[in-house]
């Protein structure tokens, strides 16, 4: 009677444990700023697979609970893994009955403490996560990377945008910006990313989340300008050079 070999005591292939390497379907920029009465985020409808853009149709933005508001960047499928931690969180939360319920500020840190933990498993989520809300007259917005690397501020971004979009927030945001001011700029910040940005699609939404509650636009698009010369001929100005 054969006989299978010995693995000397050592686990089987079959029980080895996996990693994602690197993603799959991605989501570009978000970016998001504080208002006057509340927050206002916007954020593409692209998904990427590899450096095709497969999908148009992609909502990167959430609300979660009753006063708070989520944008992803990165892994798809990891945002919906996250959606499926903070539902359980917000249930839990909703069984107590207690007439309290988790403000942004508490949202944010558990989502600190996920993408943390993540981290330290060498099994990362791989998403940039922009957490916005109001409680209590209290505006909130946060972010954090898929490394746990968290901070608030009045003003954030993800991918390309905390290259491209932050300068012009960090000129043109004020204290005091209406919500008609603060769609403005954000449009100006989705227009250059989509420039500039190859992963970003002229098609994208704007959310804003107040004491009232959540509003997600229907998608839309905007104008944009293809005749500069830059764009015409970028390597103008550059002969003989690497």
């Amino acid at each position: 009677m054969d006989q299978k070999p010995s693995n000397c005591g050592l686990p089987s292939l079959e029980a080895d444990s996996q990693r994602t390497l690197y993603p799959y379907v991605t989501g570009t920029s978000v970016v998001a700023l504080k208002y006057k009465d509340g927050i206002l985020m916007a954020a593409d409808m692209g998904g990427s697979y590899g450096s095709t853009l497969r999908y148009k149709s992609v909502e990167r933005i959430k609300p979660i609970g009753k006063h708070s508001l989520l944008g992803a960047s990165g892994e798809l499928s990891d945002f919906q893994e996250i959606l499926r931690y903070l539902d359980e969180l917000i249930l839990y939360d909703n069984m107590w009955d207690d007439g309290n319920s988790l403000g942004p500020k508490e949202v944010h840190s558990y989502l600190t403490r996920v993408m943390y933990n993540r981290r330290n498993k060498f099994n990362p989520l791989w998403n940039s996560l922009v957490l916005g809300g109001v409680k209590n007259g209290q505006r909130y917005l946060g972010t954090v990377s898929m490394i746990g690397v968290n901070f608030e501020d009045n003003h954030v971004a993800t991918g390309f945008g905390n290259h491209l979009a932050r300068p012009i927030l960090r000129e043109e945001w004020h204290e005091n910006l209406s919500f008609e001011d603060g769609v403005r700029l954000l449009e100006k910040c989705m227009r250059v990313l989509l420039y500039r940005d190859r992963s970003a699609v002229n098609k994208f939404q704007v959310a804003k989340i107040t004491e009232e509650g959540v509003t997600i636009s229907q998608p839309y698009s905007l104008k944009t300008s293809w005749g500069f010369s830059a764009f015409k001929n970028p390597t103008l100005g550059a002969e003989g050079s690497w």
